[in-house]
């Protein structure tokens, strides 16, 4: 089986993988664009990707030092002052000094590229006589769910996103830290939820962990590298396949299912991949950078293509 030539994997490609080979084929493989929706009703969902992606857009300028009252001026949205509010009022406590607001970063897993993009790392300062990260010191990943439901962390400890980015932190983090590699018990991941500001999940990383990991997320693309064509089976856990955009064509039903009947953040969080990456492209197309003083209203993100 031959990947795109620009192919890239990533905790969102090889969670749909995991959830449905039949999927990631479709998705990734023949890049088939479908037209179906994911949820009903159709506009609730897709402004509630709308909201997730301006509220991150919104915690993105003000880590980069744009003004408070700048950017609480443009929230014009109820949905999204409410999650604001709750972001200045409870964020996460005791960071690390220094942030490194939707860095991205990448290592080689099976052959492969493996990529992520996060919400935040915040570490530990370096020393400066000797460049050299101190044992004690911490990187923290903070990742910002905007999801209606408070997810379990059972269901979040399983999500591949909890197992790549602290592996992959581990594996590149240091181009954030003057070169110096970080251990994983340094490294912890915490999930922060706009709807739910005092009830964060944590967790903690170790030499353990990280070894697991890397052997299974190896495993993972060298099973996908190997499939042939006709080895991608349809998920037989077929509730997926209500918020699925290929369900019509896989014969796995027509109708989207119910918005709130979604399991917490489940099928939203491909949509608000897309949209950030939609976004960051035209913020590179119009020539501006991550730190441009601009807050996008709903209304403008309406307006990117998904």
């Amino acid at each position: 089986m031959n990947l795109p030539t620009d192919f890239q994997f990533s905790q969102a490609s090889l969670q749909d993988y995991v959830d449905c080979p039949r999927r990631f084929q479709l998705r990734y493989i023949r890049r088939v664009a479908w037209p179906a929706l994911r949820a009903e009703p159709a506009l609730e969902s897709e402004r509630f990707v709308q909201q997730g992606t301006a509220f991150h857009r919104l915690v993105h300028q003000h880590i980069v030092g744009l003004p408070v009252e700048r950017l609480s001026s443009a929230v014009n949205d109820e949905n999204l002052r409410r999650w604001w509010s709750n972001y200045l009022e409870s964020p996460p406590l005791n960071l690390p000094p220094r942030h490194y607001p939707e860095v991205v970063l990448s290592a080689p897993v099976g052959g492969h590229r493996l990529v992520a993009k996060y919400d935040l790392v915040a570490l530990d300062a370096v020393r400066r006589a000797s460049a050299e990260v101190d044992a004690s010191s911490r990187a923290i990943i903070v990742d910002w769910k905007t999801s209606r439901k408070r997810p379990q962390r059972r269901w979040l400890a399983g999500r591949l996103q909890t197992r790549v980015y602290p592996y992959l932190l581990v594996q590149a983090g240091a181009q954030l830290s003057a070169g110096q590699p970080l251990a994983p018990e340094q490294v912890e991941m915490i999930y922060w939820f706009a709807g739910f500001p005092a009830e964060p999940e944590r967790f903690s990383y170790d030499a353990a962990q990280c070894e697991a990991d890397g052997v299974y997320l190896t495993s993972l693309v060298e099973e996908i590298v190997g499939l042939g064509d006709g080895g991608f089976p349809l998920t037989d856990q077929e509730r997926r396949c209500r918020y699925c955009l290929y369900r019509s064509l896989c014969r796995r039903g027509v109708e989207a299912g119910p918005f709130d009947d979604a399991e917490a953040d489940d099928h939203t969080s491909a949509d608000l991949d897309r949209a950030s990456a939609d976004l960051d492209r035209a913020f590179d197309e119009l020539g501006l950078g991550d730190d441009v003083d601009l807050v996008l209203g709903l209304e403008q993100i309406a307006e990117i293509e998904y």
